[in-house]
């Protein structure tokens, strides 16, 4: 029985994903890198940027490195104002909370990004603990993050539930063990899916017609 949830946060809590594709535009061509979607999705979502930063600029020290992230994301934060969380999320988090049930967000979101979100998403309340990739042995696309928090909230992996919206987040999670439902706010069901992804669906209003299909939730919600 599932007794914990566990969330990424970008592009599965809420659709940033179309800000981060701006920001990540203007700035590439800068340096003379035109941005297309089918790039972004495969070598930028869902990875930690000082991992795709070295495969985009590898002859970069860190630190040119570390500041081009930071300027990139504080642009996203500028612009990020009006975030909302993805529809039926919150009420998802209120459920899982009245269930007792453990919950944590594993992301791979820098610090500052992550502070950021929790706060304008109203989403300090209903998470127990928060698991950054850049704090962990090694961030996402490896398992390490979703081990961690398994260990940190005394779980082990058939006990819990991802929801992911990247390639390597669902890599990650389902690295854990973890059973993970896709979001497809950044690839089709059909990519989630191949991933190792359980089920897929566009946001959490979805989650009640989920549980109609698979007995993860055993009825509880």
């Amino acid at each position: 029985m599932v007794t914990a949830v566990l969330f990424d946060l970008d592009g599965t809590l809420a659709h940033t994903d179309p800000i981060h594709y701006q920001v990540w535009a203007e700035l590439l061509e800068n340096h003379g890198i035109t941005l297309t979607p089918h790039f972004y999705q495969h070598h930028i979502s869902g990875r930690q940027n000082r991992c795709l930063m070295a495969d985009l600029f590898p002859h970069w020290a860190l630190e040119e490195v570390d500041r081009f992230a930071h300027q990139k994301e504080a642009l996203f934060r500028q612009r990020a104002q009006q975030l909302q969380p993805l529809p039926g999320a919150l009420a998802f988090l209120q459920r899982i909370h009245r269930q007792g049930w453990g919950c944590a967000l594993v992301t791979n979101a820098p610090r500052a990004n992550t502070e950021f979100m929790v706060e304008i998403l109203g989403l300090g309340p209903w998470l127990a603990l928060i698991i950054l990739g850049e704090e962990a042995p090694a961030p996402k696309p490896d398992p390490a993050p979703y081990q961690l928090a398994l260990e940190r909230l005394g779980v082990t992996a058939d006990q819990a539930i991802a929801f992911e919206d990247s390639l390597p987040g669902i890599r990650a999670a389902t690295g854990a063990g973890i059973p993970t439902i896709g979001l497809t706010t950044s690839h089709s069901p059909q990519d989630l899916r191949a991933m190792g992804a359980i089920a897929a669906i566009e946001d959490f209003e979805q989650v009640a017609k989920l549980a109609e299909f698979t007995d993860l939730f055993e009825g509880t919600l």
